[in-house]
């Protein structure tokens, strides 16, 4: 092989090590991509995901800098040595790509490829993407390819990996999407309720004051300020709903900006102002950014409907290479014990899951009179 024994099998468990670590479909393409360049020792490695148009739904790059990557263009399409590797369903070794008969060009910000490694990385008979190598740091006899049997060998073996660590990921986003789906209809369900409840309340009082009109002006009067008042609840019920039925942007924005963008529009939409600081925050696992959304969604919630209070205040800081949020209202506050007894849990019992599902802990600060801050602690990655 290109190592020698014993440091060839430390970096293939090194790598198969490195692809268990992640969940997300898109890390653990990039550590698939890193690994197979660093164990082989080639200038560059990618590997495409195909879509059912002719392209590639996800294709990542190691080797070549963000820079070029954008000079370069879109994702390429389903042809030439690509679409034998993902179509034939076989492994390409070639001494120079671009004196292959199937070669078909590239942009010309695209780095000079010559001798080649591309298998096709298979769930069961499924091709479910290209793994490929280019330009092996070694020497290389003229017309000869750098990459070797052993190599080709290796590559397989990584590429077998690869298939189940993207199986997973796969299945990890889907259950994620299963999880997303159920809360949906869980406040789909709360919306309704609440929001029917203060539609029903706000006709019998326009009845009362529709009655009340002609024989008593001043009670009709103070019938309508509730319907307006009601009316103003039922508004502030689904604006709130509505915020926390939007996809979180978290991809596009990072935590710390989806925070604030959400924080806002509940200041907006509520009586109650509502306020957030975050501190040198560092981007998390993506699995525990989520989670801290969702922790703090639901302390918002309970705080904004249950506390009475006239403040809510969000913080989110860095602790160590994790990050700590605090979610603090000056409210009425409880007792978390009785509570607990009595089988009102306030979403408690799920953000204590969302907490410890990313190896979290999440602790509760209430009394009577006292307000409530809900406090949540992730360690990062």
């Amino acid at each position: 092989m290109s190592h020698g024994p014993r440091s060839g099998l430390a970096a293939v468990s090194s790598a198969l090590l490195a692809m268990s670590r992640h969940l997300e479909v898109r890390d653990v393409l990039k550590t698939i991509v890193a690994s197979a360049r660093e164990l082989l020792d080639a200038q560059y490695a990618a590997l495409g995901v195909p879509d059912d148009h002719g392209g590639f739904a996800q294709f990542v790059v190691d080797g070549v800098s963000d820079d070029r990557w954008k000079a370069i263009g879109p994702l390429p399409r389903r042809h030439g040595i690509l679409a034998a590797m993902l179509d034939e369903a076989t492994p390409q070794r070639l001494a120079d790509v671009r004196r292959d008969p199937r070669f078909e060009g590239w942009p010309s910000a695209h780095p000079d490829l010559v001798d080649f490694l591309g298998l096709p990385v298979r769930d069961g008979d499924e091709v479910i993407g290209a793994l490929f190598l280019a330009n092996k740091n070694c020497p290389k006899p003229e017309g000869a390819c750098g990459f070797t049997a052993d190599d080709e060998e290796l590559l397989g073996i990584l590429a077998q990996h690869a298939a189940i660590a993207l199986t997973n990921a796969r299945l990890y986003e889907r259950s994620r999407e299963l999880t997303i789906a159920e809360e949906r209809s869980r406040l789909a369900h709360e919306l309704h309720d609440a929001v029917s409840q203060k539609l029903f309340s706000l006709r019998l009082t326009a009845q009362a004051a529709a009655r009340l009109v002609d024989r008593d002006p001043s009670r009709a009067k103070g019938e309508l300020q509730q319907v307006a008042a009601l009316a103003a609840e039922a508004a502030d019920e689904l604006r709130a709903a509505v915020v926390e039925l939007r996809p979180a942007a978290l991809d596009e924005d990072g935590l710390v900006a989806t925070l604030r963008t959400q924080i806002q529009v509940l200041d907006r939409a509520h009586t109650a102002r509502v306020t957030f600081t975050g501190h040198g925050v560092r981007a998390l696992p993506a699995a525990q950014e989520e989670a801290v959304l969702r922790v703090a969604q639901e302390a918002l919630h309970n705080a904004l409907r249950h506390s009475g209070g006239d403040h809510v205040d969000v913080t989110l800081d860095r602790r160590g290479g994790g990050a700590v949020l605090r979610v603090s209202d000056d409210g009425g506050g409880f007792d978390p014990r009785i509570v607990r007894r009595a089988g009102r849990h306030l979403g408690l019992v799920s953000m204590r899951d969302r907490a410890s599902g990313v190896g979290g802990r999440l602790t509760v600060e209430s009394a009577p009179g006292k307000g409530t801050t809900i406090e949540m602690e992730v360690p990062g990655g």
